[in-house]
């Protein structure tokens, strides 16, 4: 894989119009201090303030500087995922527009890919400048639960400043609302070097924040998705199937221990309920029901994985 540019920067962006031409200045001042051949890349996510005029002043000035505007507003992922397939630098950085990433962290966390051999370093915000109920607390219970599920050891999966090899971003695809998850991405692709950074967090400047405490319950729901999508989506009858063998067993003994008991009693002349009159054969019974609808859901998903254009996809890392 051949990249033209030692760096690139991805900068997704929405209503973000007083900030851009800071950002910009301090990440040309970054790249030029460290004498990196770089390109800025801005993905306005359907913007509704004058944040395009303002990015069209600046690639004026400055040829390193290319643009996507969205139509309408899409989402950070589908801003990252446009801007990844854009990129052309072996290392590529992201950081958020809002001016509480600091360009200035980057070199360093450029040394880590290139000269420790990292694929993914992530940003890991250890002070916050946050509202502590709304922001602070919601976002340790929301990384503890991500580290257990994932088993990745980062303190702030969140995080938006975070800088990749150029390899990573271009076997990953972002979608849907997985911007967080990136170094999960990164890890199921087989990119398995992933660490952290500790950077300064700087409290917005200007505008106000895009995100509510609704993002931190979508998150908990994309990280259960994508758990299961990592580990069955090529064999969805392991799980499927599996789990409506069990319920179908439980339920067909349960069906015969009651019956079985029935019979027994009624035979020695011992009081007796029908089996109609008990609710653990009508559980028994949905246990029976669900059980088979199970295996069957997971007989239909292997026939469309196996239709699935993607199905013998694989991340090959060397050739001989």
């Amino acid at each position: 894989m051949e990249f033209s540019k030692d760096i690139s920067f991805v900068v997704p962006l929405l209503n973000e119009e007083e900030s851009l031409p800071e950002l910009v200045s301090r990440i040309r001042t970054t790249a030029l201090g460290q004498g990196w051949n770089y390109e800025i890349i801005l993905v306005d996510d359907g913007s509704t303030d004058g944040s395009w005029a303002a990015i069209q002043a600046l690639a004026k000035e400055d040829a390193n500087i290319h643009a996507i505007r969205f139509r309408r507003n899409y989402g950070k992922s589908a801003a990252l995922h446009c801007g990844f397939e854009a990129a052309a630098g072996e290392v590529v950085a992201t950081l958020d527009a809002d001016l509480q990433d600091a360009p200035e962290e980057i070199p360093e966390m450029y040394k880590m890919i290139t000269e420790q051999g990292y694929d993914v370093v992530s940003g890991w915000k250890k002070r916050r400048k946050d509202n502590l109920f709304t922001k602070n607390i919601p976002s340790k219970l929301y990384n503890a639960t991500a580290r257990r599920v994932t088993g990745i050891k980062l303190h702030d999966m969140n995080c938006g400043i975070k800088v990749y090899a150029g390899e990573v971003i271009k076997n990953i695809e972002v979608y849907g609302e997985m911007h967080r998850y990136i170094p999960y991405l990164a890890k199921n692709a087989g990119f398995s070097k992933i660490g952290e950074k500790p950077v300064q967090h700087q409290k917005r400047k200007y505008g106000k924040s895009k995100f509510g405490l609704n993002r931190f319950v979508n998150g908990f729901l994309d990280l259960m998705s994508l758990s299961f999508t990592s580990k069955f989506a090529k064999k969805p009858m392991h799980f499927f199937g599996f789990t409506g063998i069990l319920m179908f067993l439980a339920g067909f003994i349960m069906t015969a221990w009651i019956i079985a008991a029935k019979l027994i009693h009624q035979a020695n002349g011992q009081p007796f309920r029908a089996v109609t009159e008990q609710p653990l054969f009508y559980l028994a019974l949905l246990a029976v029901i669900l059980g088979f609808m199970l295996f069957l859901a997971g007989f239909v998903c292997e026939l469309v994985s196996r239709n699935a254009h993607d199905r013998n996809k694989y991340n090959i890392k060397d050739r001989l």
